[in-house]
């Protein structure tokens, strides 16, 4: 008895472990980028560079990883003026962000997740909608995810007294990679 038993964990376990798969992500197919919305324009900052760890299970893609690191000067806006201006209003320097997934789950036919997102020193759950497709070994996850800046400790962005930058923001993200 103790031997079926045995090998009937082993059995599971094995097959855990090949269900279990890591995603090498391709950045030249993924992006990572940010809407703000200011008086009278809206604009759009791309993550240029960034490090992310992705593993889940290759069966009902669901994941049991996702780390995210990155750099605010790597976040680009086409607009050098406001990308300087952003640093410095992040405390100057080299400011950096983090994400980490909790956990999933699915309310009306949508997928939901929930992670742990690090800026400015403040770090705050975030829930938010997202999609999986596989095709072949290739793996894409899309979502968008909605921030308030102030919730991290950053002060309401004015200038010339008459322009103000949204404090809610829209991250979307479109990570690809192989298994």
């Amino acid at each position: 008895m103790k031997r079926i038993f045995g090998a009937a964990l082993c059995g599971m376990m094995m097959i855990g472990i090949a269900a279990a798969a890591t995603l090498k992500v391709d950045k030249t197919k993924s992006r990572i980028q940010v809407d703000g919305k200011s008086t009278g324009h809206t604009f759009t900052g791309t993550l240029e560079d960034y490090t992310a760890r992705v593993s889940g299970n290759v069966q009902d893609l669901e994941p049991s990883s996702f780390t995210l690191s990155w750099e605010f000067n790597d976040l680009k806006t086409e607009d050098e003026k406001r990308d300087k201006n952003m640093i410095k209003w992040l405390g100057g320097g080299m400011p950096k962000g983090s994400f980490k997934f909790l956990k999933t789950w699915e309310k009306a036919g949508t997928k939901y997740a929930q992670g742990e997102i690090k800026i400015n020193g403040v770090s705050k759950k975030i829930d938010f909608p997202y999609t999986v497709k596989k095709e072949g070994d290739w793996i894409t996850i899309d979502g968008t995810a909605k921030l308030d800046y102030e919730d991290f400790k950053l002060p309401i962005i004015r200038a010339l007294a008459v322009m103000t930058v949204d404090p809610e923001l829209t991250v979307r993200f479109h990570i690809v990679g192989e298994l």
